[in-house]
């Protein structure tokens, strides 16, 4: 859509490939609406910190804390995300309350990571560069022609395989279980 309209509008000119034009990004809600539920949901990860200028927004407007995550845009197209995470295990406690998340739950999944911010941390934060997508760009092809493994449309990559099962052997040496889906939610 957003394409259709820069043609349409003439926004952008066809014919010049060599014009590479970037911009950062920055402010997104930290939160969003969940369309079925209406319910609080993360727009990045619930790792995600937010701007402490926002605090006093988490309890009665959430959807206008501003994150502290950033993309970097190239032609249009997202090259690299990323975030600066919550170092404070309270306020990742908090979020995770948000998100619905119970205690119990919490400490099964995230437990290291709650446990190791006890100890504190230092900033922290990263991104992930999209090399496909830059590679894309720059050489004005389809994402198709320069991604290193494409999936089909099923998800499915062709190279290796996956995703695909599991010799029941490795699970048991590596102990992890498989639980059924309603174990999961």
């Amino acid at each position: 859509m957003r394409i259709k309209l820069a043609d349409y509008f003439k926004l952008r000119n066809q014919n010049d490939h060599s014009k590479v034009s970037m911009f950062w990004v920055v402010d997104f809600p930290l939160f969003e609406k969940d369309e079925e539920t209406g319910e609080v949901a993360p727009a990045h990860h619930p790792f995600t910190g937010y701007d402490s200028a926002d605090a006093h927004l988490l309890d009665s407007e959430p959807w206008n804390v501003r994150s502290t995550s950033y993309d970097l845009v190239m032609n249009g197209n997202e090259i690299l995300s990323g975030s600066i995470r919550i170092r404070d295990p309270e306020i990742q406690a908090k979020i995770f309350q948000m998100l619905g998340i119970s205690d119990d739950e919490a400490k099964l999944r995230f437990g290291f990571l709650i446990d190791a911010l006890k100890y504190g941390a230092p900033p922290m934060g990263g991104f992930a560069l999209g090399l496909d997508r830059m590679i894309m760009i720059l050489t004005n092809r389809p994402i198709r022609d320069v991604i290193a493994f494409p999936k089909t449309t099923l998800a499915q990559s062709l190279m290796d395989g996956s995703p695909s099962l599991i010799d029941p052997k490795l699970l048991t040496d590596l102990k992890i279980a498989v639980l059924p889906e309603v174990a999961r939610k």
